[in-house]
């Protein structure tokens, strides 16, 4: 990570530049994980290696002849969730995860044969009657093992009794075989993952396969996000374009608009359908965040080992260790940002929104910034990094909003406080 990168990042920022060495170092980190696999298995012996010994053979030929359709796929945000959980199930750590097989391998291998048009044939294991084929779909089988034959323009899986043909535009639905969809506005191209069985294995309220409505409705509110983001707040796009790749749909919620991300699935983001445009800009602003954060402690650390204390943080109604808290706060210093932004890009209602939404994240974020610095559970470069996203909010401090704006944010604030400390105590010192 080059010094001004890191500084770039650490101010909030860092652009296209500074997410592509993050994506790279993703990469890297995905390989290791693959090998991790195939070494594990190796050690188990028997169908276990049988099956990531071919796909490892396989896997290396597309790279070979045809690396970025390797990349595309090994990269797919799934891919690392998977395999994770395969390594820990080889290691008997986690054994409950379905799905979480050596065997997965065969399987992404399978996925990036396809996608290269590479001829070739690949014995993969379904995992209760479903075959997930990461970055392209999944189709239903009929068999405890199958065959994918790949060639130029033609693909199939094969068993003894039955045979699902995929489509050359992947992402269509045919018998037999579920895609997945894509969204696309400007250089906007995310995937619409409700199908991979890691899409998202952290997070609780995925949503299950959307109809050709919904998936519609869902396309619309990304795309009228997207050319808000795209025309007020273009670095944030263009950030937002390099970084994720997937949204995972969320289930609507009666508690308003929910997201999330995992270190696991980097440039996936999870997410309920957004209700307006500004508010799927700011959730996206803010998940990107997180997918830079996530990928970037990947690289070096920036907290010490958590050692049992917890704080207060204002978007959080339970107590946070100090590396959650670092999380909140640098997702809230790109939400806070897009306020900052937006404020001055609306009118009526929609602009006091903003003001206020800019005066209470302004506000919470340098509150949790300053709770950072003096926990002592920074690592030096933690330091320096929580020392220039300070740099930023104290630049933004006297930055003026109106009466009724600020009158709002301290209110809510309040409530928020008022809230965590009924349930939880005191706010500790």
């Amino acid at each position: 990570m080059p010094r001004e990168l890191f500084d770039a990042l650490a101010a909030g920022g860092g652009g296209p530049e500074a997410v592509g060495v993050l994506a790279a170092a993703e990469h890297s980190k995905h390989t290791l994980l693959l090998r991790g696999v195939i070494e594990a298995a190796e050690g188990v012996g028997g169908g276990a290696a049988c099956f990531a010994r071919q796909g490892r053979d396989v896997l290396a030929s597309v790279t070979r002849y045809h690396p970025d359709a390797a990349a595309r796929t090994t990269c797919y945000p799934s891919v690392g969730a998977w395999a994770v959980r395969a390594l820990r199930a080889l290691r008997g750590d986690d054994l409950g995860a379905p799905g979480a097989h050596p065997a997965g391998l065969a399987a992404v291998a399978a996925a990036a044969a396809i996608r290269s048009g590479l001829e070739a044939e690949v014995r993969v294991r379904p995992t209760a009657g479903v075959l997930c084929l990461p970055s392209l779909g999944v189709a239903r089988v009929d068999a405890d093992v199958a065959t994918v034959r790949s060639s130029a323009g033609d693909a199939e899986i094969c068993w003894a009794h039955g045979r699902v043909g995929i489509p050359s535009d992947p992402q269509r639905d045919v018998p037999g075989w579920s895609g997945i969809r894509r969204i696309r506005a400007g250089n906007l191209d995310v995937g619409l993952d409700d199908l991979d069985l890691f899409r998202m294995p952290t997070v609780s309220g995925l949503a299950s396969r959307l109809s050709a409505r919904e998936a519609g409705e869902w396309a619309r509110a990304i795309q009228r996000g997207w050319r808000l983001l795209a025309r007020d707040h273009p670095a944030i796009a263009a950030e937002v374009a390099a970084a994720i790749s997937v949204i995972v749909p969320l289930s609507r919620s009666a508690h308003g608009q929910l997201s999330s991300s995992s270190p696991e699935t980097f440039g996936a983001i999870a997410m309920s359908e957004p209700p307006d445009p500004s508010t799927c800009a700011v959730t996206l602003s803010h998940e990107l965040q997180h997918l830079k954060l996530s990928a970037l402690i990947d690289i070096v650390s920036l907290t010490r080992p958590d050692d049992g204390r917890l704080y207060y943080a204002p978007w959080r109604d339970d107590p946070r260790p100090a590396s959650g808290l670092l999380q909140g706060a640098y997702a809230y210093l790109g939400v806070t940002g897009f306020w900052r932004t937006q404020r001055w890009l609306a009118d009526g209602p929609a602009r006091l929104r903003a003001e206020s939404e800019f005066a209470l994240w302004r506000a919470g974020t340098a509150r949790v910034i300053d709770t950072l610095l003096s926990s002592r559970r920074l690592t030096a470069v933690g330091l320096d990094f929580v020392q220039r996203m300070s740099k930023t909010v104290t630049a933004w401090r006297d930055e003026p909003v109106s009466a009724q704006a600020r009158a709002i944010a301290l209110h809510n604030s309040r409530c928020h406080l008022t809230r965590w400390e009924r349930v939880n105590g005191p706010v500790p010192a």
